[in-house]
């Protein structure tokens, strides 16, 4: 089954939530897929007190709030999970179970998943006594031991909320004694709970058990000792990395994995945006992934009428044209833009000639891969029209 939208967001987090609302209120025809509970990894967040205007919410709450004012706007939300894309022609094709999706843009707000460290036991055991979400999990652990592994602010955050049911946690730490990887604040509070015990200069070296997580070989860093620690859960709180893997070389990603994009969003394939924690960026936070939503939108909006544009002036054309590629911030460039129109005007019957900005026209640059520098300060292409 094929199915066409203007603008296809694949990640139904606060990124995508947000590029939903600003896809619909753009009476953009738009689809929000979200392969889990739609609100992402911040459903699974039990208190939020940083968001702009709202004092304090809930994940669930404030994601069903951004789902239904997406909704509002007219945007399609739905529970599927993405296969494959297809992003090299102008109609972006994503491809789900038993369907097919088309559309004239997609934003990419796919987020992050736990890190795996590949700690012998940790995929034998995950969901036999491992597990990366203190939410989802904790409350099987009612009165058992708890290990956790890690110490940033996610790792301080879950194992106060996991001491509300186990009798004890112990949180292994890499680093010397009293030295955490969150905030001040969190930290103090952790180091006077009574029921959370820290192991410094410490890592965890296995996880064992038979059917069930038994317990767990903690050793110390600095004498390579290692000894047993008996218990009936572990969670591992070590750091994201990008959901990026389905993607493929459909978009240029960095080396371990996340998105490169500017102010805009583009991810520099024609049509192609990111938004939210799978983008390289400074702080991960709600309110800085609502903001990347509405900037990817929009960028996608202006994209989508940009193209519209150009194929009534260009592609549809009766007769050929001449596309000329130029950059402001590129020395010499306009001169060079400038040979090439006056070489067009010597023709015996010179071609319509039409510029383009590649700072304002990306979208449209792309399309023709233009790519210019020193050596080639602009570029001509001749499109065809319908005689093509």
């Amino acid at each position: 089954m094929d199915e066409y939208y203007d603008l296809i967001v694949i990640g139904g987090g606060p990124a995508g939530l947000a590029a939903g609302i600003y896809g619909g209120r753009a009476r953009l025809k738009t689809l929000v897929l979200e392969k889990g509970n739609v609100g992402g990894r911040v459903y699974d967040t039990r208190e939020i007190v940083n968001y702009p205007s709202v004092e304090h919410s809930s994940g669930p709450d404030l994601m069903a709030k951004m789902a239904e004012h997406a909704r509002a706007f007219g945007a399609d939300i739905r529970q599927q999970t993405v296969r494959s894309v297809d992003f090299s022609s102008d109609d972006k094709i994503v491809n789900v179970r038993k369907a097919t999706y088309h559309a004239k843009a997609v934003v990419l707000a796919t987020g992050t998943s736990p890190r795996v460290l590949g700690i012998p036991g940790e995929k034998e055991f995950a969901g036999r006594g491992v597990s990366y979400c203190a939410t989802c999990d904790a409350e099987f652990y009612q009165d058992e031991d708890v290990v956790v592994l890690g110490s940033g602010d996610q790792a301080i955050e879950e194992s106060e909320f996991i001491a509300k049911f186990a009798r004890s946690v112990t949180i292994v730490v890499v680093h010397d004694e009293g030295v955490l990887d969150c905030n001040k604040l969190a930290a103090e509070q952790a180091l006077k709970n009574p029921k959370l015990r820290f192991l410094f200069n410490s890592t965890i070296a296995e996880v064992y058990g038979r059917d069930e997580v038994e317990g767990v070989k903690v050793k110390d860093v600095r004498t390579d000792e290692a000894r047993d620690l008996p218990c009936q859960g572990v969670f591992f709180f070590c750091g994201m990395v990008p959901a990026t893997d389905f993607l493929g070389d459909q978009v240029p990603r960095d080396p371990r994995g996340w998105l490169r994009t500017g102010d805009d969003m583009d991810l520099g394939v024609g049509g192609v945006f990111a938004a939210g924690d799978v983008r390289q960026k400074y702080l991960r936070q709600v309110a800085t992934a609502v903001g990347d939503g509405a900037a990817a939108a929009t960028a996608a909006e202006r994209y989508i009428a940009e193209m519209e544009q150009f194929r009534a002036d260009v592609l549809e054309s009766d007769e050929p044209v001449l596309l000329g590629f130029w950059d402001p911030g590129l020395p010499g460039s306009m001169e060079a833009l400038g040979e090439l129109r006056a070489r067009n005007r010597r023709l015996e019957k010179p071609l319509r000639f039409l510029e383009f900005d590649v700072n304002l026209k990306r979208g449209i640059a792309s399309k023709y891969g233009i790519a210019l520098n020193e050596q080639n300060k602009a570029q001509v292409v001749r499109e065809s029209g319908r005689q093509g």
